[in-house]
């Protein structure tokens, strides 16, 4: 993965959106179908050369782009707190992660299996869901904190619904990863804060054109 100002403004906008699309769930009981069909595909695309390539190109990650510059540029007062709240957490269990080698282990076998299974019920099948939530569950949940999504009871106690904002959990994570990848870090976002914003809007100007 290039270590550049590109590639870490693509894997920041990949993490935002699952982050959105997670609160999506938790208060609406849905997402967009095809946005999630990028976030689980994500998970699947070890082989990937490219960011750009992981993400099926980067028109599917126009909503990430514009809730990272939304997140970024906003007044503190105005940012979404619960957004930034997952973002931060993912980035902070990605790190934990990283030196479990027994749990990175684990974590890749259940994605092959939930892969495996993909190729007969399609990648975004409830079947597909559970399996990789249950994943998440098995891993990224025992390394703790956890993290505590807000939403609507009637639509966070659906287990479809559960297993939706678990996957997405587990896309971010993935998207932590290329971030780091792409020489992320806490430092950097803070000191290459403008050329980060500069590389979204250059993207998200061409997505639109």
């Amino acid at each position: 993965m290039e270590s550049s100002n590109r590639n870490r403004a693509l894997a920041l906008a990949a993490l935002f959106q699952s982050a959105a699309m997670v609160k999506e769930i938790a208060w609406h009981g849905r997402c967009d179908l095809d946005q999630l069909q990028t976030m689980v595909g994500s998970l699947f695309a070890f082989e990937a050369n490219t960011i750009e390539s992981v993400y099926g190109g980067v028109d599917n990650l126009e909503r990430g782009l514009r809730t990272l510059l939304e997140q970024i540029q906003s007044p503190a007062h105005h940012v979404d707190g619960e957004i930034s709240r997952y973002v931060i957490s993912v980035l902070y269990l990605e790190r934990k992660l990283m030196k479990n080698p027994e749990m990175i282990k684990t974590l890749r076998d259940g994605i092959d299996v939930a892969s495996h299974q993909s190729e007969a019920f399609g990648i975004t099948h409830e079947n597909i869901m559970a399996r990789l939530g249950e994943t998440y569950q098995n891993t990224i949940s025992q390394l703790g904190p956890r993290i505590v999504v807000q939403g609507d009871q009637s639509h966070l106690g659906n287990s479809n619904n559960a297993a939706r904002i678990r996957t997405l959990l587990l896309a971010g994570i993935r998207a932590a990863v290329l971030w780091r990848q792409a020489g992320g870090s806490r430092w950097r976002l803070i000191f290459s804060r403008n050329a980060i914003v500069a590389e979204a809007k250059g993207i998200l100007d061409r997505i639109v054109e």
